[in-house]
């Protein structure tokens, strides 16, 4: 018999972790390659994570609600000594006495894990990866101690970085005896105090909300949590600055409605104007490539893809963000194919973790919801965002060399949020004019 370690799998770029939403097996199941052994979910998708070998599931080292990160080991699985090929390598180089021992160095670790939960547990809506308690176990931090350190991870939660910055502001702050002491000690005191607070700011506590018995309350769901999370470090990450025009998609409107037909009964998908609308935004970034970039501390990564967002809402009413790889690289007819394709997989829940990784700009059409414009918050780590307004018929003032006239033109806005701290006002207004005219140039000859 061998052992073969199932660790969480990468899925994405920006992925770090996952928290284990349940277990399809439990200890002393069969499991076949390629079977799903336990469901995860990130804060962009929800995924299963399959085994790799045919086996026995021996050891689960992780419950449902705690947090994994990438690479980390969650289960044991016994396998077959023919299936050796399928097990770490360091595992097949071990020698009949290096064998026991790495099991019994397993079997303590799983003790030792299960052991450091016993200090500390998840309180509300907080939970503790088995590391993190370890941690706390050894230093010795109460769980008072523990709920009160603010977390920057997934959804709040407390990382090891989190308990080692609070451990090394809490070993160099000063002990406050409540006795009075001599008077140079208490200056001295005084002065330090101050800094060390500074170094560990405490999130100030929202006041509770008070309802009546009429009022119905309504538990968040999981991704509802992790958005909120998101939009607030979005604020407070990004200098949030808006450009708003308008674009005058008569020509665009007309061009639909005459080949929509035609597409509908030779490909069987509906033809509508979001693969087009991106595909003007694909070519002001390829004009604008300072708009397909990242921040990352004082330096600026400068994207070679064109990975447009899509935003696209779900059924329970969230929104989801699957992206179009190389955007600018589709012709029209491919365009249409991956929108509609992505937009389908997102209503039925079927998206993959690549599908909604590595995008680097991103779009939002708020004119689906009857809006006719709005100031969309900068989807991290990206610098801008572009909201589509919903088109209107209205009244409108036409040019020709003959005069002035006033016609019925369908038109719409278009709102561009963008990052101030490396984005100026002439670049992100620049952008949006750039998707303006190429929308206002449309070819009406042009067939799909």
């Amino acid at each position: 018999m061998a052992k073969f370690e199932l660790k969480l799998p990468k899925m994405g770029e920006s992925v770090a972790e996952a928290t284990i939403t349940s277990w399809l097996k439990d200890v002393g199941d069969t499991i076949e390659a390629d079977e799903a052994v336990l469901e995860i979910a990130t804060d962009k998708v929800d995924s299963e994570v399959p085994s790799e070998v045919d086996g026995v599931l021996v050891e689960k080292l992780f419950d449902v609600d705690d947090v994994v990160q990438v690479g980390q080991t969650i289960a044991i699985i016994e396998t077959e000594g023919g299936s050796s090929i399928e097990v770490k390598a360091p595992a097949a180089e071990t020698t009949q006495q290096e064998v026991p021992k790495a099991a019994a160095e397993v079997a303590q670790t799983v003790v030792a894990a299960k052991e450091t939960a016993q200090p500390v547990i998840s309180s509300g809506d907080r939970f503790y990866s088995p590391l993190v308690k370890n941690i706390a176990k050894e230093e010795g931090i109460s769980q008072a101690e523990l709920d009160a350190i603010p977390g920057t991870g997934k959804d709040g939660r407390v990382t090891k970085n989190d308990i080692k910055s609070y451990l090394q502001s809490r070993s160099s702050a000063p002990i406050v005896d409540k006795q009075p002491k001599a008077t140079e000690e208490v200056k001295a005191e005084s002065k330090v105090e101050p800094a060390a607070e500074q170094k560990t700011p405490q999130t100030p506590t929202p006041k509770p909300v008070v309802s009546s018995g009429d009022d119905e309350i309504i538990e968040m769901t999981r991704m509802g949590k992790l958005i909120s999370k998101h939009m607030i470090d979005s604020v407070q990450t990004s200098a949030h600055v808006q450009s708003f025009i308008e674009a005058d998609v008569t020509e665009i409107w007309d061009w639909r409605n005459k080949h929509k037909a035609n597409f509908k009964k030779r490909e069987g998908e509906n033809l509508t104007f979001t693969p087009i609308f991106m595909e003007a935004v694909a070519k002001a970034l390829r004009d604008f490539p300072m708009m397909n970039i990242s921040v990352q501390g004082d330096k600026i990564i400068k994207k070679k893809h064109i990975n447009l967002g899509m935003a696209a809402a779900l059924p329970d009413g969230n929104l989801i963000v699957p992206v179009i790889k190389d955007a600018d690289q589709l012709n029209l007819l491919g365009m249409a194919k991956k929108v509609n394709d992505l937009a389908n997989r997102a209503r039925e829940n079927n998206l993959n973790p690549d599908d909604i990784q590595g995008g680097t700009y991103t779009v939002t059409n708020v004119g689906t919801f009857g809006s006719i414009m709005g100031t969309p918050i900068i989807n991290q780590p990206q610098v801008g965002i572009l909201a589509l307004g919903a088109i209107r018929k209205v009244p409108a003032v036409i040019e020709t060399p003959q005069g002035d006239f006033i016609g019925i033109r369908y038109k719409m806005f278009m709102s561009h949020s963008y990052d101030h701290r490396v984005v100026n006002g002439a670049l992100g207004g620049q952008f949006v004019k750039a998707v303006k005219d190429y929308l206002e140039a449309w070819d009406t000859n042009r067939e799909i």
